[in-house]
């Protein structure tokens, strides 16, 4: 007998679209009930569907992610363990945040961001993802900045993440790939005003992404890079306030410059993160992903 299939559920029309049907195809009552019963196979198992009814890319990973504490880092390390993941944080103070392994440290000691991926492969037994997430911003001119702000800006924004991956890529080499997701900026890609060292150093970020993308792609090591305009964390508030604005009036009147009509909040770029360093993105390498509301720098 030969009838409408007829997808039920998201998960069904995940199958279908995979098996190459539409609402409009016809097939066997049999192939039918085979795909039913490769649905409620899925839906029995808590391993291998996510939250969202798809396959979990995740399940088993390990990850180290810097800058952990902070609002985009925060969100980071809650997808990545809501996916099955398996976390290593690092900040200087990770107390607080929940995870599989704490690293605290200070990413401007030298000898710590060297060891920091091979702390986190001993603690957690692997490492198949690394997320550069740690950043700070310098505001102002070339000429209104003092060398602690350029030391600062670059050796959070760039001689740490350089030294992680240099610690990291011999790892994954080793265990047959891995994912490296550094976080740069929109403002890298496309500077603006009064932010020259930040700018600088996030544009850094986004060269050291494309060339490691090529370096190890032969290695089955992806590294891209997710590219944020403003994002409503405790840093942007922070400025806001040192600046002499109210930090919830200043987000509202910044939202209404963004062609979505808000800034991005960091579960918004945390979501693009976890996109780079999964199997969904197995083709890219050297990427530079912004993530804007269709709003340009300027």
């Amino acid at each position: 007998m030969i009838e409408r299939y007829e997808p039920a559920s998201r998960i069904d029309q995940e199958i279908a679209l995979a098996c190459g049907l539409t609402s409009t195809t016809h097939c066997s009552k049999a192939f039918i009930a085979s795909i039913s019963a490769t649905r409620q196979a899925a839906s029995n198992d808590p391993n291998k569907v996510n939250r969202n009814g798809l396959m979990s890319y995740f399940r088993g990973k390990t990850a180290l992610v810097t800058g952990a504490a902070g609002g985009i880092g925060a969100a980071i390390v809650k997808q990545l363990r809501a996916e099955g993941v398996r976390v290593a944080v690092a900040d200087r103070e990770v107390a607080g945040v929940d995870a599989e392994a704490h690293l605290p440290g200070d990413l401007l000691d030298a000898s710590y961001a060297d060891g920091l991926s091979a702390a986190a492969f001993a603690a957690l037994g692997g490492l198949d993802i690394l997320v550069n997430n740690a950043g700070v911003i310098t505001r102002g001119s070339v000429a209104n900045t003092t060398d602690a702000d350029w030391a600062l800006s670059l050796g959070v924004n760039v001689e740490a993440p350089f030294r992680v991956c240099r610690g990291a890529i011999p790892i994954m080499a080793d265990r047959g790939g891995g994912a490296i997701v550094n976080v740069s900026s929109c403002w890298g890609v496309r500077p603006g005003p009064n932010h020259a060292v930040y700018c600088m150093t996030k544009a850094a970020v986004a060269s050291l992404t494309q060339c490691m993308g090529m370096d190890h792609a032969h290695q089955n090591i992806r590294v891209n890079a997710v590219c944020p305009n403003e994002v409503n964390t405790p840093m942007l508030r922070t400025g806001f306030v040192k600046r002499g604005f109210d930090p919830d009036t200043a987000v509202a009147e910044l939202g209404k410059t963004v062609p979505i009509g808000r800034i991005a909040e960091p579960e918004d770029i945390a979501a693009v993160v976890l996109f780079l360093a999964s199997d969904a993105a197995r083709y890219m390498c050297g990427s530079l992903v912004e993530v804007n509301g269709g709003k340009p720098v300027g």
